[in-house]
C-alpha cells in the first residue's frame, strides 16, 4: 500500500544520506592522511641566535625562489592612546626612501630584480618581506636592512602618505566585516591596548610627527624584538651571514629616552556596542567568547572546537548538506547569508567566535541557534564530528603552507609567539591528541556560562536585549 511503500522510500533515502555521509567521513580521512605526510616530510627548520641578539630562522627547499622578511614584535598592542596608528604609519614610510636610496632607486632596484617587497602591521606584529630569484637573496636582506635601520622619513613624504592612510582609513570604515572586527575588540578588551585600532583614530594620523617614528623605531626595531626568517632557496648558514652582516647596526634594545610603554596584560569583558545603520539591509555582528593565548595547552582543543561549528554562505553548493551542525541548521531555516568562526589568538588571549550577516527578521534566531551550538558542545560533541574536525584542519594547515611565503609567514610568526618553531610531527601529535572529551572538557570551561561579547553594524530591529544573549550561554537543568 501507499503508506509501506513511503516507509520503504524513506528507509532507502535514510541509508543512501547515511552512506553519502560514511564516504564523505572516509574522503576527508584520506585527505587529513595525504595532509599528515605532506607535514611530516616537509624539510626541517633551522633556527640561531647571532651575536647580537638576533634570532635567525630558514626552511630551504629546492627550487629558485625564496622569500625572506623581519618579524617583529610591534603593533598597535605596543602604542599608547597618544601615538597609536604609529607602527602602520611605519610600516608606509618604509618605502618612501632611506639615506643610500631614493624611493625611486628603491622600487627601481626591485623591479630590476622581478621581486616583490611589501609589509603589513597587526595588533601584535609588524613584518616586511621579499619574494626574490633565490641568486637575490643577499640584495633583498640588504634592502630590508636599509628600510628598517636607514629611511629617511622625509618630512614632504610623511605628509603625502598621510593623505594616503586617512583615505585607506575611509575605506576601512566601509567594510562592515573589519569595522564590525574593530567594535569587537573595542569592547571585548575595553580600557586596555588590544582594543586600539591598527590604523589609529583620525586625530593621530592627522598628527604623528617625524620624532613620533623615530622614537617608535627607537623603542621597538632592536634585535631581541626581532626574527629574520627565511622560506625557499636560502640556507640557515646562508641567511645568517647575511643577518651577522646587513643587521650589525641594530641595537639589542630600545636606545636613548624612548621606551616601550609598560606592558598591559589583557583583560576581556563580556559585553556589548552597537553601531546603528539603517542603510544597510543586513545586520553584521561578531560574537566572541575569550578564548585561549598561542602557547596555551588548550589551544588546539579550542581550534578543534572552531573547526566543528564550520562556515556557511548562502551563495555555495551544497549548503543544505554541509557536516556542520550550525551549517546545516542555517541553511535549511534561512537564518544567515553567511557565517564564519574563528579562532583569533594573542600572547596572552584570545577570541573564540562567529561573525554572521543576517536579515532584522533572522538575526536573533541566529544568534540563538549559534550559542545553542557552543552550549552542546560542552555536553554531547560526537567523536564523529571531532574527528572530522581533526581531519579538517590537518588539511587546513597544509594547503595554508603551500608556496614560500607561506611558510615563511609561518616560521616568523611561530618564532616570536613558540620562540620555535613547532615541527610537523609535533602539530599532528597536538591536533590528534583532541578527542571528543577534551572538546568537551575545553566547552565547558570556556564556552559554558561564559559572558560573551558582541559588536553588531546595521539596523537593530531584531536584535535581542544582551541580557538574553547573556542567558543563553547555559541550558538549565532538571
Amino acid at each position: 500500500n501507499a503508506e509501506y511503500m513511503g516507509t520503504q522510500v524513506h528507509q532507502q533515502m535514510a541509508s543512501a544520506l547515511r552512506t553519502v555521509r560514511a564516504l564523505r567521513l572516509a574522503s576527508t580521512a584520506r585527505y587529513a592522511s595525504s595532509a599528515a605526510r605532506a607535514l611530516l616530510s616537509a624539510p626541517v627548520t633551522k633556527d640561531s641566535v647571532l651575536s647580537n641578539g638576533l634570532r635567525v630562522a630558514t626552511e630551504e627547499s629546492k627550487g629558485d625562489t625564496a622569500t625572506v622578511g623581519v618579524w617583529i614584535n610591534a603593533g598597535s598592542r605596543f602604542e599608547t592612546d597618544a601615538n597609536n596608528g604609529t607602527a602602520h604609519f611605519l610600516e608606509h614610510m618604509a618605502f618612501k626612501g632611506t639615506s643610500s636610496r631614493s624611493q625611486t632607486a628603491l622600487e627601481r632596484e626591485i623591479e630590476n630584480m622581478g621581486g616583490h617587497l611589501n609589509a603589513y602591521t597587526s595588533r601584535e606584529q609588524t613584518v616586511y618581506y621579499a619574494q626574490v630569484l633565490k641568486d637575490d637573496v643577499p640584495k633583498a636582506v640588504n634592502i630590508l636592512a636599509n628600510i628598517l635601520k636607514e629611511s629617511t622619513l622625509d618630512d614632504a613624504a610623511i605628509e603625502r602618505e598621510r593623505s594616503v592612510i586617512l583615505r585607506e582609513a575611509e575605506e576601512v570604515a566601509k567594510k562592515t566585516e573589519e569595522v564590525v572586527l574593530d567594535l569587537l575588540h573595542q569592547t571585548a578588551y575595553s580600557g586596555t591596548p588590544l582594543a586600539r585600532t591598527i590604523l589609529g583614530p583620525e586625530a593621530n594620523i592627522k598628527s604623528i610627527k617625524r620624532s613620533d617614528l623615530v622614537d617608535y623605531i627607537s623603542a621597538h626595531y632592536t634585535t631581541k624584538n626581532m626574527v629574520i626568517a627565511g622560506a625557499g632557496a636560502v640556507s640557515q648558514d646562508q641567511l645568517c651571514a647575511l643577518a651577522e652582516k646587513e643587521f650589525a647596526a641594530f641595537p639589542k634594545s630600545a636606545e636613548g629616552a624612548a621606551k616601550p610603554p609598560p606592558h598591559v596584560a589583557s583583560r576581556f569583558t563580556g559585553s556589548s556596542i552597537t553601531l546603528q545603520d539603517d542603510t544597510l539591509p543586513e545586520v553584521h555582528f561578531a560574537l566572541a567568547l575569550e578564548g585561549v593565548s598561542w602557547t596555551h595547552p588548550d589551544s588546539f582543543a579550542l581550534m578543534v572546537a572552531q573547526t566543528i561549528l564550520g562556515s556557511f554562505h548562502h551563495a555555495d553548493a551544497g549548503g543544505k548538506h554541509l557536516s556542520s551542525k550550525l551549517g546545516h541548521l542555517v541553511a535549511n531555516n534561512n537564518l544567515a547569508k553567511s557565517f564564519s568562526s574563528f579562532n583569533t589568538l594573542y600572547s596572552d588571549t584570545g577570541l573564540w567566535g562567529v561573525t554572521a550577516v543576517a536579515t532584522p527578521a533572522t538575526v536573533e534566531d541566529l544568534i540563538y541557534c549559534i550559542q545553542q551550538e557552543w552550549v552542546r558542545l560542552a555536553f554531547s560533541p560526537s567523536e564523529k564530528e571531532v574527528q572530522r574536525a581533526r581531519n579538517q584542519l590537518k588539511t587546513n594547515l597544509v594547503m595554508a603552507l603551500d608556496g614560500n611565503s607561506a611558510v615563511c609567514e609561518d616560521i616568523g610568526r611561530q618564532m616570536l609567539t613558540y620562540r620555535r618553531r613547532l615541527t610537523p610531527a609535533e602539530l599532528i601529535a597536538r591536533i590528534d591528541a583532541v578527542d571528543a572529551e577534551a572538546v568537551k572538557r575545553v566547552a565547558g570551561e570556556y564556552i559554558y556560562n561564559r559572558s560573551p561579547a558582541l559588536a553588531v553594524v546595521g539596523p537593530l530591529a531584531g536584535l535581542p536585549d544582551f541580557s538574553r544573549v547573556e542567558s543563553w550561554q547555559y541550558w538549565v537543568r532538571a
